[in-house]
C-alpha cells in the first residue's frame, strides 16, 4: 500500500483536529495532499492576525493549505487534487454535496459525541451542561444532512465528576486521533459496514452564542 498511498485532504480548523491530522501524516498508508481551513482572523482585543491551529500544523509539515471563505470556492482545486478520501474535523462550515461526492472513499467526519445524540456544534459543552455521564467520539461517512451520515465506529468514555468542557475537549480530541486510523483502514479494506443512525434518537445542539 506504500506505493499507492490514499490521497487525503484534511478539512478542519481548531486544535480539536490536530491529533487526527498528526495521525494521518504519520501513517504510511495515507498521503495528506492538502489541508483546507478557515481564513486567518484577527483575535483578541489587540486584533492580532492569528492563523487557525490546523494551518500552523500543516505548514510545519510542508502541506499545501487552502483558506477559502466558502469551501465551494475551491471545488475545482479539490477536483484537480484527485483525493481518494477527505477527512473533516470541526470545520464550522457545511460541506456541499458536490464536494462530498468527489473522493472515491467519500468524506469521513470525526464528531465529538455519540451520535445520533448531539448533532450540530458545541457538542462538548452540551455534554457538560447536561451532566452527562458518558460522551465519546463517532466516526461517520458524511452525507448532505447535518451529522446524519452512517456510522463507521464509536468509542465512549466516562465523564469524571469534575469534568469541564476544557478537559473533555482534550480527551475527545485525542480519542478521535487514536480511533481514526484503525477505522479508516478497516473501512477502506471493506471490513466495516456503515450503520445507519437511528433518527428517532437524534438530538441537536445549536451553536453557543456569547
Amino acid at each position: 500500500m506504500a506505493e499507492n498511498k490514499v490521497r487525503t485532504i484534511f478539512i478542519g480548523t481548531p486544535t480539536f483536529g490536530i491529533p487526527a491530522l498528526k495521525a494521518l501524516i504519520a501513517d504510511e498508508m495515507f498521503e495528506v495532499i492538502a489541508v483546507i481551513t478557515q481564513p486567518t482572523k484577527e483575535v483578541g482585543r489587540k486584533k492580532i492576525l492569528t492563523p487557525p491551529p490546523i494551518k500552523v500544523e500543516a505548514e510545519k509539515n510542508n502541506i499545501k493549505v487552502l483558506q477559502p471563505k466558502k469551501i465551494i470556492e475551491e471545488i475545482e482545486t479539490i477536483r484537480s487534487l484527485k483525493p481518494d478520501l477527505i477527512v473533516v474535523v470541526a470545520y464550522a462550515q457545511i460541506i456541499p454535496e458536490a464536494i462530498l461526492n468527489i473522493p472515491h472513499f467519500g468524506c469521513i467526519n470525526i464528531h465529538g459525541s455519540l451520535l445520533p445524540r448531539y448533532r450540530g456544534a458545541a457538542v462538548v459543552q452540551a455534554a457538560i451542561q447536561n451532566y452527562d455521564k458518558q460522551s465519546g467520539i463517532t466516526i461517520m461517512l458524511m452525507d448532505k444532512g447535518l451529522d446524519t451520515g452512517p456510522i463507521l465506529s464509536q468509542e465512549a468514555i466516562n465523564l469524571e465528576p469534575q469534568e469541564t468542557s476544557t478537559t473533555l475537549f482534550e480527551k475527545l480530541s485525542h480519542l478521535g486521533g487514536e480511533l481514526l486510523i484503525p477505522t479508516l483502514k478497516s473501512y477502506i479494506r471493506g471490513e466495516i459496514k456503515p450503520i445507519a443512525q437511528d433518527d428517532s434518537q437524534a438530538s441537536y445542539v445549536k451553536t453557543l452564542t456569547k
